[in-house]
């Protein structure tokens, strides 16, 4: 279940993605869950509510990530019940998601490269 994702990959103007970021920011957010979040609303035949601060309220105190965490936790459970395993992989890929979508931005603005030679990716002098 959790181990069949695939990475899916779009081309939009830049003004539209920066009005997703811009959403998706005000959200609290990354890009990428915001596309999915909205890509399945949409399918659902509903538009999401005003916000998602509106649905539950922020998480206060020192685990200040701990909302996003929660958040990633319940979606991954609205399909249905899953294993320990199938709930790590669900939150996970997530960050693998995000990460695989940042390495691109950073590589497309030339502020990172992968460098065989070094191993791995690298800052560039820029």
């Amino acid at each position: 279940m959790a181990g069949d994702r695939q990475s899916v990959k779009t081309y939009v103007p830049t003004d539209q993605k920066e009005i997703w970021r811009d959403h998706a920011d005000e959200l609290d957010m990354s890009l990428s869950e915001f596309v999915r979040t909205m890509v399945q609303a949409g399918r659902k035949g509903f538009a999401p509510s005003e916000s998602a601060t509106d649905e539950e309220p922020a998480s206060e105190g020192s685990n200040p990530g701990g909302h996003d965490l929660e958040r990633r936790v319940r979606a991954a459970l609205e399909s249905g019940p899953r294993s320990w395993d199938e709930l790590v992989q669900a939150v996970v890929g997530d960050v693998e998601d995000e990460l695989e979508e940042t390495l691109d931005e950073l590589q497309d603005r030339n502020r990172v490269r992968y460098s065989g030679r070094d191993g791995g990716y690298v800052l560039t002098d820029e």
